[in-house]
C-alpha cells in the first residue's frame, strides 16, 4: 500500500481553533461539561464532520456519533473517540486531542479517496472529567451498563443543576437510546499524562491496560486542645497522626517491588483550624491504585494495617469509606497487537505501557474489544493550563490511529 499521511499542520490548527473555545489566558482551556463553552465545542465538532461527510446521532446522554459510512451497510464500525470537556484550568489536549485525531482519521481517508468496508465512527463521550458532574466517565458508564441512564441524569452541580437539565439547555439531549450504537473495535488516542514516554524516550504507548483504582474518605478524630499548655504527650492531634498516617502509606506505595503501586493524598480540610489549637477533627481522601487486582488487595490491607497501628499510637480514631472501586482492566489482546504491528513497522520507538489514568475506554472495554495508544507528555504534566505535546507528536499518533484504523475497516 502507498504511503497515505495524515496531515499534520491541518491537525495541529485543529486542535489550536477547540482550544480557542473556553481558552485561557495561561495558555490552557476551560470548558467545562455541558455548559454554553461545550455546547460551542460540540456545534464546531459536529460541523467539520459533517463538513467532511459524517453522518451525526446524538444519544439520550449527549454523546455525538460521527459517522463515515463503509461499503457494507451491515458492518460494525471501526470507532474511535474520547471527550470535549475539560478540567476547570485544563489543557488543549487531554480528551480533545483523541476526538480530533478522529475527524483527522476521516478527513484523510477522504483525501485518498479510500472506501472501507466497515464505517469509521468517531464517538464523542459527555462529562469524562467528572469536574462539573460527578462521576467522572458517567456517559460510557451509561453506554457500558455500569450506570443507569436516569441515575446519571439526575447528577447534580454545585449549583444543583440536574445534568439532564443542562444537556437540554444546550440542545444535546438527543433521542437514540445510549448503547443502541455498537462497534466492532474501539481505538483511543490520548496523550499519556504522566513522563513515562519522555522520560523513556519513546514516540508511542502501546496501551495494554489501566490500574486499578480505590477511593476511600477517611475522618480522624482526636481532641481539640489549646497548643500552649497542652504537654506533646498529652495530645491527641488529629493533624499530627494524618502526617504520620499519609506519609507512611505514601512510603508504601513506593515501596512496592511491582512497581504499579500508587498512593495520593488530595485533599485535607479542618473544619474548625485555627492558629493555636491542636486539631480535634480532620479529614482527608486517599487513592490507591495498582495494575493487579492482587496488587490493590494488598496495599488496601497494608493501608488499614497502618491506619490500626498508627491511630492507636496516636490515641485517635479513624473512619475509613470506600467511596470508589475500578479494578484493573486488560485491553483486547487483538487490538493491543492491531496497534503494535502498525507502531513496529511505521518505525517509531515505542513501548507496551499500563495507564495510570482512567479513560472512557476503560467502560468502553467492557462491553467492545478495546485499547489505546499514547503519545508523550511534555514534563508529564496534564489536568494543567502548561499541559503540551508538540507538533511532532501529535502527527505522530494521529497517524498510527490512521493506520490502525484504516487498516481494521479495510478488513
Amino acid at each position: 500500500m502507498s504511503a497515505q499521511n495524515i496531515n499534520a499542520q491541518r491537525i495541529w490548527n485543529t486542535l489550536m481553533e477547540m482550544g480557542d473555545i473556553g481558552g485561557t489566558e495561561a495558555g490552557g482551556c476551560c470548558r467545562l461539561a455541558l455548559t454554553e463553552l461545550d455546547r460551542q465545542g460540540r456545534d464546531l465538532f459536529v460541523k467539520w464532520c459533517r463538513d467532511a461527510g459524517c453522518e451525526i446521532s446524538i444519544d439520550r446522554i449527549g454523546n455525538i456519533y460521527a459517522r463515515r459510512p463503509g461499503t457494507d451497510p451491515d458492518a460494525l464500525p471501526i470507532s474511535t473517540g474520547s471527550h470535549l470537556d475539560t478540567q476547570p484550568t485544563g489543557g488543549k489536549f487531554d480528551g480533545i486531542y483523541g476526538c480530533l485525531a478522529g475527524l483527522e482519521v476521516i478527513r484523510t481517508l477522504n483525501d485518498e479517496g479510500i472506501e472501507t468496508r466497515r464505517p469509521i465512527e468517531v464517538v464523542i463521550w459527555t462529562n469524562e472529567e467528572g469536574s462539573r458532574f460527578a462521576p467522572a466517565m458517567v456517559a460510557s458508564g451509561v453506554y457500558s451498563g455500569k450506570f443507569t441512564l436516569d441515575y446519571a441524569l439526575n447528577q447534580t452541580d454545585a449549583k444543583a443543576i440536574r445534568l439532564g437539565d443542562a444537556l437540554k439547555e444546550i440542545g444535546y439531549d438527543g433521542d437514540i437510546e445510549v448503547g443502541a450504537r455498537k462497534f466492532a473495535k474501539f481505538f483511543e488516542l490520548h496523550i499519556e499524562q504522566g513522563p513515562v514516554l519522555e522520560r523513556e524516550q519513546e514516540e508511542i504507548g502501546v496501551v495494554t491496560g489501566v490500574l486499578g483504582m480505590r477511593w476511600y474518605d477517611l475522618k480522624v478524630k482526636g481532641v481539640s486542645a489549646h497548643a500552649g499548655p497542652t504537654p506533646m504527650s498529652y495530645r491527641k492531634d488529629a493533624l499530627g497522626a494524618s502526617a504520620r498516617l499519609i506519609t507512611a502509606l505514601i512510603d508504601m506505595a513506593a515501596a512496592r517491588p511491582d512497581e504499579d503501586g500508587r498512593c495520593t493524598v488530595g485533599e485535607l480540610h479542618i473544619p474548625k483550624g485555627s492558629r493555636n489549637v491542636i486539631p480535634g477533627d480532620l479529614s482527608f481522601t486517599l487513592d490507591l491504585r495498582n495494575a493487579t487486582l492482587e496488587g490493590l488487595e494488598d496495599m488496601e490491607q497494608e493501608a488499614h494495617a497502618l491506619i490500626d497501628q498508627i491511630s492507636t499510637e496516636a490515641g485517635v480514631e479513624v473512619c475509613v469509606e470506600r467511596i470508589w472501586d475500578s479494578p484493573p482492566i486488560a485491553f483486547a489482546p487483538e487490538c493491543i497487537e492491531a496497534v503494535e504491528k502498525v507502531v513496529a513497522r511505521s518505525g517509531y520507538s515505542y513501548r507496551r505501557m499500563t495507564s495510570g489514568a482512567g479513560h472512557d475506554a476503560v467502560n468502553i472495554s467492557s462491553v467492545v474489544p478495546t485499547s489505546m495508544i499514547f503519545v508523550p507528555s511534555i514534563g508529564g504534566i496534564s489536568h494543567n493550563e502548561t499541559e503540551y505535546s508538540t507538533p511532532e507528536q501529535i502527527a505522530s499518533g494521529a497517524q498510527i490511529l490512521f493506520e490502525v484504523m484504516r487498516d481494521e475497516a479495510l478488513a
